[in-house]
């Protein structure tokens, strides 16, 4: 008898998130066997316990998830869980903590595609990222400024989108990027030469208004995640794709959160499918997430 796909999904959390122990099962995984509270210290012996129980031929047929809410917390179990093989006894592993990582991912693609429509990329072009301090926000923040964008992450205090952003640059960016951490008070300033606008908030929380809109006089793309109303950018419906924007003076495109949600669900089951099907162990985060998000995305003429 053939032995059954078993994924062991690890959360920080009380509750490992039903989000993610479907979308396991859509993509072929058997056996989704959740543990929940896990700390960092734990990891380890966790992830030595399912590969040493199946064999070399079982391993194949292992993986593990690491959810939980925080990024950073996320990653650093991603590279205990990696630590922790000893081949030929390895596993793949997929950090995506509350989605963050795929729903960032999908983001930061679909706008990509839209700048194509003005004949443009993404390297180079101004980014204001709102309610940037959360955990999509964050990942927003790094995948554009490693695609080598000028990022700027908002939030209401600037004490905190400080700490975020030198947490972006130095842990996710490893220093290699230059996220800037503002408070909400700087943004009036910055919205006219902004060419990229994300807004990655609490549902139901508008971020930006119609007549702030106006001012800004640069923008190509704007791009919200939020699907209550109202909006996060006015005038953004969650079904937009690419679709012009109300208001903006330069002909910018609005990404709604159904669009961008669309992306994310084909994302994360493709991650989830490559560990199954993968004969030599992966290890997937954002990086990855984003890689796969723009393949799915093809430019639109």
């Amino acid at each position: 008898m053939e032995k059954p796909y078993i994924l062991h999904m690890l959360t920080t959390e009380k509750n490992l998130s039903p989000f993610d122990v479907n979308m396991a099962q859509d993509a072929g995984w058997q056996v989704t066997m959740p543990y929940l509270n896990v700390a960092e210290s734990e990891v380890q012996g966790l992830i030595q316990d399912a590969i040493f129980s199946r064999g070399p031929g079982g391993v194949k047929r292992t993986a593990c998830f690491i959810g939980g809410r925080d990024p950073e917390t996320a990653i650093k179990m991603l590279e205990i869980a990696k630590a922790a093989m000893v081949p030929p006894f390895q596993i793949s592993v997929l950090a995506d903590p509350s989605g963050a990582f795929t729903t960032a991912a999908a983001m930061v693609a679909a706008v990509e595609r839209e700048l194509n429509k003005f004949g443009t990329e993404l390297a180079g072009k101004k980014v204001l990222i709102l309610a940037g301090t959360g955990p999509v926000g964050q990942i927003a923040a790094v995948l554009c400024a490693k695609a080598g964008c000028q990022v700027a992450l908002f939030g209401r205090q600037q004490e905190k989108s400080e700490r975020v952003a030198k947490v972006c640059n130095a842990f996710f960016g490893a220093g290699t990027t230059a996220i800037r951490g503002l408070a909400n008070d700087r943004l009036p300033e910055l919205l006219p030469t902004a060419e990229v606008i994300l807004a990655t908030g609490a549902a139901g929380i508008q971020l930006l208004n119609a007549e702030q809109i106006k001012s800004a006089s640069a923008l190509k793309v704007a791009a919200d995640v939020n699907a209550v109303p109202p909006p996060g950018i006015a005038g953004i419906e969650p079904l937009a794709d690419g679709s012009p924007l109300p208001g903006a003076p330069g002909g910018a495109v609005g990404i709604g959160a159904l669009a961008i949600g669309n992306i994310k669900y084909r994302t994360h089951q493709r991650l989830l499918r490559q560990m199954r099907e993968a004969e030599r162990p992966l290890y997937l985060h954002f990086d990855q997430a984003f890689a796969v998000a723009r393949e799915l995305v093809q430019p639109r003429s």
